[in-house]
């Protein structure tokens, strides 16, 4: 082997071997607030503010992660957001509670993740290449779901799984429709279809997964605003290129942050004007057998929520 081939394949190796640990320790510790607004609510509406939490995987003992989400609740929200995936450990439910605790004194609500209901499992991580990425996973076990509902309807957070409600939130009605996660059939829809009704300041649909046949629905049906999860945003994204997957049949495009829905929008076609805004979050973990993230932060959502007549913008 050539002196020049050497330096090559050495370097080759040594930044393959920063990037893994980069990913491995660093990335999946900068947490990140993304801030987003919104135009969603009906004229005169007053802003509300809207957080977002979703896939935080809590394995016990992620300290770093707990006091993070625990410092969250500073932001004041008019609503908290759970878009489901709180576990990765048959032990996770206290300690996933003690996180979220000072986030369980605002008004929320929830839908649950495949990583709520059963034990990840570890796996050959290529199959997200695969189209074969949706189809049901053997699983360690169920896990403490129910210990986990409680925990957070005994506080006061709503239960969306296949629920549709209505909330007053910073003191404007707002309506809630959401379903169990369509990752793992757990959704129905059917059961709590119905359009939007036009006394509220805004209707939200609320799911974990976001396929493409729930968000038809519930843009059909008059959703102003479309909140999911799931994705991770990819959880190894390419710079300048983005993510590779989505861990379900929404674009790559759309694998993370906010974009517009309507039915059909995934078969193309011209945005029409009354499109439901869609967000869809990065998450805040990943499963504890691919602890991993590259080009692609942890993160939690603000969205402030403001009159359909004002300009969006990020921030």
């Amino acid at each position: 082997m050539t002196s020049t081939l050497t330096r090559v394949v050495a370097g080759t190796m040594a930044g393959g071997a920063a990037a893994l640990g980069w990913a491995t320790f660093v990335e999946p510790r900068l947490f990140a607030l993304r801030r987003f607004r919104l135009p969603v609510l009906t004229p005169g509406s007053r802003p509300l503010r809207v957080l977002q939490v979703s896939d935080i995987h809590m394995v016990p003992g992620q300290e770093a992660k707990a006091a993070w989400i625990r410092s969250l609740a500073a932001l004041e929200p008019d609503l908290v957001v759970n878009t489901g995936d709180n576990l990765s450990h048959l032990a996770a439910v206290p300690p996933a509670l003690a996180a979220l605790a000072p986030l369980l004194e605002r008004p929320g609500v929830f839908v649950m993740g495949s990583n709520d209901y059963y034990a990840p499992v570890l796996k050959n991580p290529a199959v997200y290449l695969t189209k074969d990425h949706a189809r049901p996973r053997d699983h360690l076990g169920p896990l403490p779901t129910e210990q986990l509902r409680t925990g957070m309807t005994d506080r006061g957070w709503v239960d969306l799984c296949n629920a549709r409600t209505r909330l007053e939130v910073g003191g404007q009605q707002l309506e809630l429709v959401g379903v169990d996660d369509p990752h793992i059939l757990r959704d129905d829809y059917a059961a709590v279809s119905g359009s939007a009704p036009t006394d509220v300041a805004a209707t939200l649909g609320v799911l974990h997964a976001p396929y493409q046949r729930v968000l038809d629905a519930m843009s059909g049906d008059g959703a102003d605003l479309l909140i999911a999860g799931h994705t991770h945003g990819g959880q190894l994204c390419l710079p300048g290129v983005g993510a590779l997957v989505t861990n379900c049949d929404l674009d790559r495009r759309r694998a993370k942050g906010v974009s517009r829905w309507w039915p059909g929008a995934g078969l193309g076609g011209a945005q029409p004007k009354e499109a439901a805004w869609l967000h869809v979050s990065a998450g805040l973990g990943a499963s504890r057998f691919a602890p991993v993230r590259f080009a692609c932060r942890p993160e939690a959502t603000l969205m402030t929520l403001v009159p359909r007549d004002e300009a969006a913008a990020r921030s």
